[in-house]
């Protein structure tokens, strides 16, 4: 991947911004692990090497596990996530994929049985972003760096 723009400095005002939301969404209440599990899906979903990477490296940070990471995209058949973390992920695959699900009320469902109101507020508002970022990153060819890792 080439990079198109160097959007950070293009646009400073506007990645301060969206950093804003993110600082906030860290901020909110809602389990640091989830969050990620959401921005890592999100990001299997839309194709984006770049927040692949940026979160597969914190989850292994905050500790998850890596059998758990490689199931993400089969979390309806794997029995490795929890009630709470299965209703997030449907509402942020729903919400990921918009245009064809229109944030179907199968999905919203299971979300407002496990969250608050200011939960499932913030849920959505972490999933826009990484729709975001995801979008900004794609869009610019902005790709992850070699960390030339063994496995």
């Amino acid at each position: 991947m080439t990079l198109r723009l160097a959007y950070w400095t293009a646009a400073p005002d506007a990645l301060k911004a969206l950093r804003g939301v993110g600082e906030y969404i860290n901020k909110c209440g809602l389990d640091r692990k989830l969050i990620e599990l959401l921005y890592l899906r999100i990001s299997q979903i839309n194709g984006c090497a770049y927040c692949l990477d940026v979160h597969s490296t914190e989850l292994r940070k905050l500790g998850e596990t890596v059998q758990r990471m490689d199931c993400v995209a089969g979390w309806r058949d794997s029995p490795f996530f929890t009630e709470r973390e299965r209703a997030a992920l449907g509402w942020a695959e729903s919400l990921t994929h918009v245009s064809a699900t229109h944030a179907s009320d199968e999905a919203y469902a299971p979300a407002r049985t496990q969250f608050s109101d200011k939960e499932l507020a913030d849920l959505t508002f972490a999933v826009a972003l990484m729709n975001s970022w995801n979008r900004i990153s794609i869009g610019f060819g902005h790709g992850p760096k070699d960390r030339n890792e063994k496995a």
